[in-house]
């Protein structure tokens, strides 16, 4: 499975902040943005991950990811001219998807919480088979949002809840499940994807994708529930959330969350002396302190 972070956008409702640098290389805590969403993918398992951005932003995410060989990964860029629809993800890296399955995350989305992991995995397992899995979490405020409507119909925790219906800021939502910015689709999606036609507002939709996998009765879900953390930095209110969540979150538990580096130790795709460089290169911030411990092993999980 291949991975893709949509990066794109002006951050205007960052502004001033996001005048001169990418929404998406602010910081969340002590860690740029893109970390979270990264590492989400590599959870997933994903080693190969096109970042899609603007054309000013993109040397700017570059410089500080490279190509990933630092993790174990191969890391590629492509530019969004302008923001025309998440669905145009999809066309811009066909070439980069090919015959393989997709997920796409959402580059202001932060993902936390225990058994994030084996939803990941069986979403990756879904797409093997040819289906689609979006992610659902409970909100107070339904008709902001894109909404699903489900119905569980096994036990089997692949197949997650089927779908019955998706809308964007409905008048009368059917739940209180947005669909968050985390998308899972088989093989095909490029293809699928170029037979999105324009909203009313001029964008490539993707509630207009998950309709055509519906249609296809290939799309299922995955709920976020109980324990579960969903974040959409995007605005200077979300950010200040984030920031303060991940901030308790590791002064309480003495832990970092989406440490890529990390991740890609624990998974094998890089060695100590591997881990050892990026922790040399972070210096005595608090990040380089974490990975240090993460090699001598005074943090084992």
């Amino acid at each position: 499975m291949k991975g893709i972070i949509l990066a794109g956008g002006a951050g205007t409702r960052l502004y001033p902040l996001t005048i001169v640098t990418s929404k998406q290389l602010l910081p969340v805590y002590n860690k740029p943005m893109i970390y979270y969403p990264l590492s989400t993918l590599m959870l997933a398992k994903i080693r190969e991950v096109l970042i899609i951005s603007t054309p000013e932003d993109t040397p700017r995410i570059s410089q500080l990811l490279g190509d990933g060989s630092q993790l174990g990964m191969k890391l590629e860029y492509a530019v969004q001219d302008k923001p025309e629809g998440l669905a145009q993800a999809f066309t811009i890296g066909k070439d980069f998807i090919g015959d393989d399955s997709c997920a796409m995350i959402l580059g202001d989305n932060i993902f936390y919480g225990n058994g994030l992991n084996a939803k990941l995995s069986a979403a990756v397992k879904m797409a093997d088979k040819g289906q689609a899995t979006i992610f659902g979490y409970y909100v107070e405020d339904p008709e902001r949002f894109g909404i699903m409507e489900f119905e569980r119909t096994s036990d089997d925790k692949d197949s997650g809840l089927k779908v019955l219906s998706v809308e964007e800021k409905p008048a009368n939502p059917k739940s209180n499940y947005a669909i968050v910015g985390l998308y899972f689709y088989p093989a095909g999606v490029s293809d699928m994807a170029a037979n999105v036609k324009p909203s009313p507002r001029g964008e490539l939709e993707i509630t207009t994708l998950n309709e055509m996998y519906l249609q296809e009765e290939r799309l299922h879900a995955q709920l976020l529930g109980r324990g579960f953390t969903w974040m959409d930095a995007g605005t200077i209110d979300s950010l200040r959330r984030a920031t303060n969540f991940v901030c308790m979150i590791e002064q309480y538990q003495g832990m970092s969350i989406s440490a890529p580096e990390e991740i890609a130790y624990r998974f094998g795709w890089i060695n100590k002396e591997q881990l050892q460089e990026s922790a040399d290169k972070y210096g005595k911030s608090p990040y380089g302190e974490h990975l240090r411990a993460v090699l001598e092993d005074r943090i084992v999980l």
